[in-house]
């Protein structure tokens, strides 16, 4: 299996060392002209191309780990190629888009993998498993919290342009809002508000989301832009019938999320390592075996398409001070 990587920043870099870890060949990079100099396809001893039409013929597998806005026609080059794909979150920058996205995947027949890597860190994987088990009972509250230090500002940075990048409803919390659903089911009502500013001089940028369950959960999602660097801290309480589950990135064993039972004051460590792989290698794993064996990823394409949704609903929430009914939107994603 042959992999082209679309995009040499952050991403493009983690997901290489992703590759690299599993027996496939990293076919090459493509990279814009202004980033010719870039090290990844040195380090990997591989080629550098220049447009995404180049790379089409050396591979099996198009990874694309560009910015939002560039999702959809370079998802589009690669599904008429008859490529399967690999696409950083979020999908798209907004809900038609993503459901062109699916669409162009699904009348191609080839194979579509979202790269929500949360559900691959190992304290949210276990968290989640041990709700879906049942010892816990149903979810009433969950509150998840993610905050940054602000994107730099260097002339044309895409992420501090909302049209591009969404901003942090799109960006930061969408990590958030996939994990809520993966945890508590569909979501029927979407509530936010923020506060943000890109003037030059600030450095505030803030969300608050409520998302109301089908099942009667209620999720609770912040996040900022706000931290001076290189602080990037992330958490979770999920409290359900019997007890809850905490964890938060700035305590002493952030492996490990603290599990309260109602009937025991005592805190559990669950068993973790900080020796754990990489949660962007063991997205690329999941989606590399379900290529080998045709099986399901632990992300499904709609489940990239609906994290949109909810963003879009949270934006929309948060322009007009009002409610959002996921089912207005587009007639609604079951």
């Amino acid at each position: 299996m042959k992999v082209g990587i679309i995009g040499t920043g952050f991403m493009g870099a983690a997901h290489a060392a992703g590759w690299a870890e599993i027996p496939v060949e990293i076919a090459g990079f493509v990279m814009s002209q202004n980033k010719s100099d870039n090290p990844l396809p040195k380090k990997y001893g591989t080629k550098t191309y220049y447009a995404i039409e180049e790379i089409l013929p050396e591979v099996d597998v198009i990874d694309i780990c560009t910015p939002t806005f560039l999702h959809l026609e370079q998802v589009r080059i690669a599904a008429e190629a008859g490529k399967d794909i690999v696409c950083e979150k979020p999908l798209a920058l907004d809900l038609k888009s993503a459901l062109e996205i699916e669409r162009l995947c699904r009348l191609n027949g080839v194979r579509l993998f979202v790269a929500h890597v949360v559900r691959y860190f190992p304290e949210y994987a276990k968290a989640c498993e041990l709700v879906r088990k049942g010892d816990f009972g149903t979810p009433a509250t969950v509150h998840l919290r993610r905050c940054s230090y602000r994107p730099k500002k260097p002339v044309g940075n895409w992420f501090l342009n909302e049209k591009k990048s969404g901003g942090i409803l799109m960006d930061l919390a969408i990590h958030d809002f996939d994990y809520a659903r993966w945890v508590s089911g569909e979501v029927k009502t979407v509530f936010a508000a923020k506060v943000s500013s890109f003037e030059p001089a600030a450095q505030i940028d803030y969300g608050l989301v409520i998302l109301t369950h089908e099942k009667g959960t209620l999720s609770h999602v912040t996040c900022g832009w706000a931290y001076p660097p290189p602080n990037f801290q992330t958490g979770f309480d999920i409290n359900c019938e019997n007890g809850n589950i905490h964890f938060d990135s700035a305590e002493t064993a952030p492996i490990n999320p603290l599990i309260h039972r109602n009937e025991d004051s005592s805190d559990v460590a669950l068993p973790g390592s900080p020796m754990a792989e990489s949660p962007y290698t063991a997205e690329i794993r999941d989606f590399y075996q379900a290529l080998m064996t045709g099986t399901d990823a632990r992300v499904h394409p709609l489940d990239g398409v609906k994290a949109v949704q909810i963003a879009c609903a949270a934006q929309e929430s948060a322009r007009t001070g009002e409610p959002v009914q996921l089912a207005d939107l587009e007639g609604g994603l079951k």
